[in-house]
């Protein structure tokens, strides 16, 4: 009986030690090691890849964002603020300007066939207003001029990038409502314009959050 409780005392006993050293390894060490090499080597991507303006955090490089007006009476959607860059339609994004915060509330795809005549019926009211929107008194915008992420959203609606092509299309209308030469804003859009990743990866694309809060900046001068 003795040495059946001996036993089990030194096993208790042994576990307890086991369960205090893994907790200090795994719970304590681990992350702390990982924690330190993130912030050291990757302080930009550990934080959430936080952009700011005049100092304060704006949003991140990772998840777009909306560019509306306040929501007037009677209005179930609010309209586009044409002052800013817009990007893609997105699914799930709360309102929000360069230097405003946003709600973010779900994340996902319309899930509607190439066929749906619901998402057809959407596609074409997107392009009619992108038409319209980017239209200027000096600079028409036809139809085949609009890429298709301008009128369909990404599989997550959170998409923070555009193509150069639509960041393009948008340049007349917003140098009109900036009042800013249209060469300047064109430069402005080619100077946020990242390359294919190890130049054959993917395609260019045109951060928009980046782009407006260089417009910001630029329109403040």
């Amino acid at each position: 009986m003795n040495k059946s409780v001996s036993n089990t005392a030194r096993l208790l006993g042994a576990g307890l030690r086991a369960l205090l050293v893994l907790t200090v390894i795994t719970g304590v060490l681990y992350p702390l090691a990982v924690t330190g090499v993130a912030q050291g080597l990757f302080r930009d991507k550990a934080n959430g890849s936080e952009l700011t303006s005049e100092g304060k955090v704006v949003g991140s490089s990772l998840i777009g964002q909306a560019y509306n007006l306040p929501l007037k009476k009677g209005e179930e959607t609010p309209a586009a603020d044409l002052r800013w860059f817009q990007g893609r339609p997105q699914n799930g994004l709360g309102t929000n300007s360069v230097n405003t915060q946003y709600s973010l509330l779900l994340s996902g795809a319309t899930n509607l066939a190439g066929d749906n005549p619901e998402l057809i019926k959407q596609v074409k009211e997107a392009r009619a207003a992108v038409v319209a929107d980017n239209s200027t008194a000096t600079h028409r915008v036809r139809p085949s001029d609009v890429p298709a992420e301008a009128v369909t959203s990404s599989g997550s609606g959170l998409d923070p990038a555009i193509s150069p092509r639509y960041a393009d299309l948008q340049v007349h209308r917003v140098a009109e409502r900036n009042k800013l030469p249209v060469d300047q804003v064109r430069r402005l859009v080619d100077d946020h314009t990242d390359g294919r990743i190890l130049g054959f990866m993917g395609e260019p694309t045109v951060n928009v959050l980046e782009l407006n809060i260089a417009l910001r900046e630029l329109t403040r001068r």
